[in-house]
């Protein structure tokens, strides 16, 4: 009989894997806080030029967008506007994600090492069972 993906690694490595695993990935994502100052006033990006400084706000992006989708409406096949909606779409994207913080949140040192030796013990065990252990498969 074969085990885990056809070969002769164990089912029961394969299950112990699979619970340390996800219990350890659940914990170790459970354990992020994650914040967003994404804001219609707040700033997404900043340049330098002729001595000033610059920023481009969340709000800002949205007037190109409007320009946009006015062209776009106004005539489906005006390149213009198609470039003016899904720049404006793609920066306000990356602003927002740019805009995201990820933090720890305050554990003690046994629980990051148990943490940590689920999901990566876990995933050791699971990748174990996918590997052939021994040559000698009877065919069935």
């Amino acid at each position: 009989m074969k085990g885990a993906g056809g070969t002769s690694g164990g089912l029961s490595h394969f299950f112990i894997g699979i619970i340390m695993m996800c219990g350890g990935f659940y914990m170790l994502l459970n354990s992020i806080t994650v914040t967003s100052s994404f804001g219609m006033g707040i700033r997404l990006y900043g340049f330098s030029a002729m001595g000033g400084n610059y920023n481009v706000t969340s709000g800002m992006i949205m007037i190109p967008f409007m320009f946009g989708v006015g062209l776009i409406f106004y005539n489906s096949k005006n390149i213009l506007g198609w470039v003016l909606a899904i720049g404006s779409i793609s920066g306000l994207i990356f602003g927002v994600i740019s805009s995201i913080r990820f933090t720890f949140k305050t554990m003690s040192s046994f629980d990051l090492i148990v943490i940590l030796v689920l999901a990566i013990g876990g995933l050791g065990l699971f990748l174990r069972s996918l590997k052939t252990l021994d040559n000698a498969l009877p065919n069935e």
